[in-house]
């Protein structure tokens, strides 16, 4: 079954509510954290990945804090879940060649295939500006 984690459900809470904020402004960690209920240890350990991938800018000293990296309707949910849980995965048939020896006989993988398929593809369509009610 696919479940998203704590770890997923707290990212997109973070991140959707950076993509509220106007753009460009600079948010603290404790803010996003109070405002979302989330640990802020927890949110810092995800923002700093999102760090690394662009997904957030941050900002260190006086006056820092976190930005969206990108614009909000740039950003896709599928770009947030993957970034925390790792690609979506329905069956460990499709996580790539040779995990499964019966892949090329088997009568399920391309119905794993088309359910991998699907859900890439719902969040790839869902972008924070959505998710954040920033529609213009």
């Amino acid at each position: 079954m696919m479940e998203l984690t704590r770890k997923g459900e707290y990212a997109i809470r973070g991140i959707v509510y950076l993509a509220a904020q106007p753009a460009e402004q600079v948010c603290l960690l404790s803010d996003i954290a109070t405002a979302v209920d989330v640990p802020q240890t927890f949110l810092a350990k995800i923002f700093q990945q999102f760090s690394k991938i662009g997904l957030v800018r941050s900002y260190r000293g006086t006056g820092g804090g976190f930005v969206l990296g990108r614009a909000p309707e740039r950003i896709t949910l599928l770009e947030v879940v993957e970034a925390v849980e790792g690609p979506i995965v329905p069956n460990r048939c499709v996580t790539g060649e040779g995990e499964c020896s019966r892949t090329s006989t088997c009568n399920a993988h391309p119905v794993w295939v088309n359910v991998q398929e699907q859900v890439r593809d719902i969040l790839a369509k869902v972008t924070l500006k959505e998710l954040a009610g920033n529609q213009d």
